[in-house]
């Protein structure tokens, strides 16, 4: 015989729906967000002119722009780098020596920067006895007309002039 064990019920709780009138507290939804004929709008605030910095009127300070982009910018330049290659630039790896201009730098790494299909940018990682780092780029198909040098300033490669470049 299998005896069974009474178990008390738990009891069951009914929750009470308690309903509110629109009467009892607030406005309707029509009505708050009905017209808003009886809403005045603060003021705007008047308007900050910005003054002018003085020293440079706007034409003195396009000029300088102007300037400041002609040295920056050099891809409008003939190419006049000369290169002295002691074996293909694809031979190039981490250890060589390069020298720009008559200063040394020593080569990082060589590695495809982008692949474009039918060409590929290469760069070549540089640094310096000052620890800066440059990046020589060029594309593998024209590599004697797309030679140049980047140095590393903050986080941006800023292209910088050269002339003469050997390994």
């Amino acid at each position: 015989m299998v005896v069974k064990k009474k178990t008390a019920k738990k009891p069951v709780k009914v929750e009470k729906k308690v309903e509110k009138k629109e009467e009892e507290g607030g406005m309707s939804l029509d009505d708050a967000f009905g017209d808003d004929s009886g809403v005045e709008y603060a003021k705007s605030k008047p308007r900050k002119v910005k003054e002018k910095k003085k020293g440079l009127d706007e034409e003195e300070l396009d000029e300088e722009l102007d300037e400041v982009e002609a040295a920056v910018s050099t891809s409008d330049e003939p190419r006049d780098v000369k290169i002295k290659a002691s074996k293909p630039i694809s031979k190039v790896k981490k250890g060589d020596k390069i020298k720009i201009d008559g200063k040394e730098y020593t080569v990082d790494a060589h590695y495809v920067l982008i692949d474009h299909g039918a060409t590929k940018e290469m760069a070549l990682e540089l640094y310096d006895n000052d620890d800066k780092d440059y990046q020589l780029r060029y594309f593998d198909d024209q590599m004697e007309s797309t030679l140049d040098l980047y140095e590393l300033q903050e986080i941006l490669y800023v292209k910088k002039r050269m002339n003469k470049v050997e390994w």
